[in-house]
């Protein structure tokens, strides 16, 4: 691929219909390649003043990795119901691949390269709030939260590794955008690379 494809398709993706989606923008690539894939594409569409998640899977193959291409501007309220039913779907396959994963695609734009963020293992929970735990949130102004107290991002990756080993609880505001969605799982990734002594659950509440 050259380079003024890899360039444009980092910015964009064009189904057979030529709808544009554009992709979240992040500064670290977690996958850079993901082999024997199909797409799935979530579209950001206007019907008067509502917005619309239009998802197109009709080129899924079952038994091959899924790439999710969702546009940036929809909010986590309207994808992660049409996630969980794809994760439903594919999983209930009678034709599926266990070793098969699911990705998100978004744009590294210091590199200007794609890249893939997994959530094979990902069970999302929708207008529910988690029981337990020490909670993660963040809010719909892309503000963090532990425990109910406003945490500045960067005070967090300095000092996560210092934290005590406990049981962290990952939570979304719904009407967070899907890009900053993207950018925040990115930040937890390399949280959970500094203190392997804290888990953070596989588990995500989205209300």
């Amino acid at each position: 691929m050259n380079k003024l494809l890899l360039f444009v398709l980092a910015f964009l993706v064009l189904s057979c219909n030529d709808k544009k989606i554009f992709l979240p923008l992040a500064d670290t690539t977690i996958v850079l390649d993901v082999k024997d894939h199909s797409p799935v594409y979530i579209f950001f569409k206007t019907d008067n003043k509502d917005t619309i998640a239009e998802v197109n899977r009709k080129n899924t193959i079952s038994t091959t990795n899924w790439i999710f291409n969702i546009d940036k501007r929809l909010p986590l309220k309207l994808i992660v119901p049409e996630i969980i039913k794809l994760q439903e779907k594919k999983n209930s396959s009678a034709h599926k691949n266990e070793e098969s994963e699911n990705y998100y695609s978004y744009s590294n734009d210091i590199k200007k390269s794609l890249a893939f963020f997994p959530f094979t293992n990902t069970h999302y929970y929708f207008d529910t709030k988690p029981k337990s735990g020490v909670i993660i949130f963040f809010n719909k102004k892309n503000e963090l939260f532990i425990s109910k107290v406003l945490v500045k991002k960067s005070e967090l990756e300095k000092n996560f590794s210092t934290l005590i080993t406990v049981n962290y609880i990952l939570c979304f505001d719904r009407n967070c955008s899907y890009e900053s969605y993207i950018q925040n799982k990115i930040l937890i990734e390399k949280l959970k690379k500094s203190n392997t002594k804290s888990s953070i659950s596989n588990e995500e509440f989205i209300f």
